[in-house]
């Protein structure tokens, strides 16, 4: 009895099994390639799943490159292959699959390198409405007051650290009237950020405050992640809003197209919550079908991107009004997104920040 040399398996005779067999012919006729790459945007270090077409997959021999990089396989068959990206990579942003047979020709994708490094992202970036900066932070652990905790990237790519003392800073959000507002999990408080030189105090007793929001009315919302959220005018004293479930690491907060507040709290389970508070107050479960669902953000069509895992994979996630999910970005540990003015899909990771020109546009509440 013949093998087929790939797999082992019985072949006919000209070695090849059915499966292998099919492979062959089609290279031979349409030549190596990789139809696609999914998901849509991937940040360097995520996963990506590949798709070939034509090529004869020799596992012994497979190799991936991104960039000119080699990536990490992690799992191959003739039909898809998994693989983490390297940590970085240069030149042209193609991936080609060499089987030790095959060849593809260069692949051209939406892969991404860090735009900052070096940082301590516990929730969701902010865009600068005006000036189209981004703003990220460098939190620390709690109690632990850094030289430096909030930066600003510019759109030219240069990261300026902001000269503010704010202790672990753990939400960023832009208000109505274009400043930065900052809360400080350490402490409980709320901070406003004066032109980029001066943190003012603005509201405490927080508890351990993390994610903030404004409503269309310019109220601003906190979450504690202990199972509150304070609303209030900007400056004014808080009151209890609403009450969900604690989370073990923050509340993220942002307001849907139909003016409901929309709250993650990640926990320790493989199924977490996108809640979803009415004015007044009242809580209900939008969707459970996330492990641990962070930072989020809407886009123009009530669609909402979130930062989790889900069924194995792990990046960003659409969420249709009709609670569909697709996967559009992968990125290793991500803890939120924004969008800019231009479109650009803004993620970041416990580390880095990486944008990608996405085509979304976003809503600032």
């Amino acid at each position: 009895m013949l093998f087929c040399p790939f797999c082992f398996n019985s072949g006919s005779g000209s070695t090849l099994c059915g499966e292998h067999r099919r492979i062959w012919q089609e290279a031979m006729t349409f030549g190596p390639r990789i139809e696609r790459i999914e998901p849509q945007f991937a940040a360097a270090n995520g996963y990506v799943h590949i798709y070939p077409a034509g090529v004869v997959i020799e596992p012994r021999l497979l190799n991936v490159t991104v960039g000119g990089q080699e990536a990490v396989i992690k799992a191959a068959g003739p039909k898809r292959i998994i693989a983490q990206l390297p940590e970085a990579f240069s030149g042209e942003p193609e991936c080609i699959v060499e089987s030790g047979i095959d060849i593809t020709p260069p692949f051209g994708h939406g892969f991404a390198n860090a735009r900052a490094e070096g940082l301590h992202n516990v929730s969701s970036p902010a865009v600068d409405p005006e000036t189209g900066a981004i703003y990220a932070m460098r939190s620390g652990g709690r109690g632990m007051q850094l030289t430096n905790t909030l930066y600003r990237l510019e759109p030219d790519g240069y990261l300026d650290e902001l000269p503010v003392q704010v202790m672990n800073p753990s939400g960023l959000a832009f208000g109505p009237d274009g400043k930065l507002y900052v809360t400080n999990r350490a402490l409980g408080e709320l901070y406003v950020i004066d032109n980029d030189l001066e943190a003012m105090r603005i509201s405490s007793g927080l508890g351990i405050a993390t994610g903030i929001a404004f409503d269309k009315d310019g109220l601003i919302y906190v979450g504690d992640r202990s199972g509150t959220i304070f609303r209030s005018e900007p400056g004014g004293i808080p009151e209890q809003f609403a009450m969900i479930e604690p989370s073990v690491a923050a509340f993220h907060l942002a307001f849907g197209p139909d003016d409901r507040l929309y709250v993650t709290a990640p926990g320790l389970a493989s199924r977490d919550a996108i809640y979803a508070v009415d004015g007044q107050g009242r809580v209900e479960t939008f969707l459970r079908a996330f492990g641990r669902p962070q930072g989020l953000a809407f886009d123009r069509d009530g669609n909402i991107y979130l930062a989790a895992n889900h069924q194995g994979r792990q990046g960003i996630f659409r969420v249709s009004p009709a609670k569909e999910v697709e996967w559009i970005a992968s990125a290793h540990a991500p803890v939120g997104l924004c969008f800019s003015a231009k479109g650009e899909m803004v993620i970041a990771t416990h580390h880095e920040l990486y944008s990608f020109d996405a085509g979304i546009f976003g809503t600032l509440v």
